[in-house]
């Protein structure tokens, strides 16, 4: 399934992609996950069963009007927001950096979060406003010390995400948080497909354009660390809970990587798209 966020009347709900469009889940009926949380909440089986039931409506479902839709974050209270760093081979050749022996983990807040076709406001204290295209797992059930092996069945799916970067703060000190985690700094969007509908998270073509010039082009498969690994690897040092979020590096093509004299940052009015295979096209203006 591929599952959404809106809101409506200052209230959260829960609709689904589907081939005849995007369908608010109140047309399912009574029991139907009303928000991201509940769909993650309730289960494989139920999901699947309430799949069936919108996949049989007919004349009663509500199909949304998707351009006119105010798209909410995927995910709009994850208790952790892990990134990997470095997590892509030509991401740390083109930064010059070496290729990690240990999964470097860094955080991102809620205040961070921000839905597709959201602006992002640029902070006055950074003019070094960097994009980066990310593979996102949303984490479906409590995990704790689980084995590479089992890492990915605790996986609720996957969306499109930008960590976004403030180059200028992130290197002011070895310490990357105070350049990662502004305001709107995490947009993630514009749906979660579920594990299902991904086999394997590490064969995905990812990318991101600016303004419509390509900037990235690459395969999830160039991870150093794969998402099982990443999922394993985590949940050894920290249990991760459901609806938790892990942005899991990006590809080579960021402005850091260019060269000082072909450096353009990000500017107020620039519109950067994030697109997965299979995960759709994550849009955001900065403002």
């Amino acid at each position: 399934m591929k599952l959404l966020q809106y809101w409506q009347d200052g209230e959260l709900r829960l609709a689904a992609k589907t081939e005849r469009g995007i369908i608010d889940t109140f047309a399912a009926g009574e029991g139907a996950p009303r928000t991201m949380r509940e769909a993650i909440e309730v289960g494989s089986e139920r999901l699947a069963e309430w799949a069936r039931r919108i996949a049989e409506l007919g004349d009663e479902a509500k199909i949304l009007d998707e351009d006119g839709l105010t798209f909410a974050p995927v995910v709009s209270d994850p208790q952790k927001i892990v990134c990997v760093g470095l997590n892509y081979r030509k991401h740390a050749e083109e930064t010059n950096a070496a290729i990690p022996a240990s999964p470097i983990l860094f955080n991102k807040f809620g205040n961070a979060l921000a839905a597709h076709g959201e602006d992002v406001p640029i902070p006055a204290v950074t003019d070094k406003l960097d994009y980066e295209a990310e593979l996102c797992i949303v984490i479906g059930k409590r995990a704790k010390d689980v084995s590479k092996e089992d890492a990915l069945g605790y996986v609720f799916g996957y969306c499109n995400a930008n960590d976004l970067s403030a180059r200028d703060l992130q290197l002011r000190t070895a310490q990357w948080m105070l350049g990662k985690t502004c305001d709107k700094f995490a947009p993630v969007g514009p749906f979660v497909a579920t594990a299902d509908e991904v086999p394997d998270p590490n064969s995905l073509t990812i990318g991101c354009t600016v303004n419509g010039e390509r900037r990235q082009l690459s395969n999830t498969s160039d991870m150093i660390f794969r998402c099982d690994e990443v999922v394993s690897y985590i949940s050894r040092h920290m249990t991760l809970e459901p609806g938790d979020l892990i942005l899991t590096g990006t590809p080579e093509g960021v402005v850091l990587g260019y060269p000082p004299e072909k450096q353009t940052y990000l500017k107020s009015g620039d519109v950067v798209t994030i697109e997965i295979e299979g995960l759709g096209a994550l849009t955001n203006r900065m403002a």
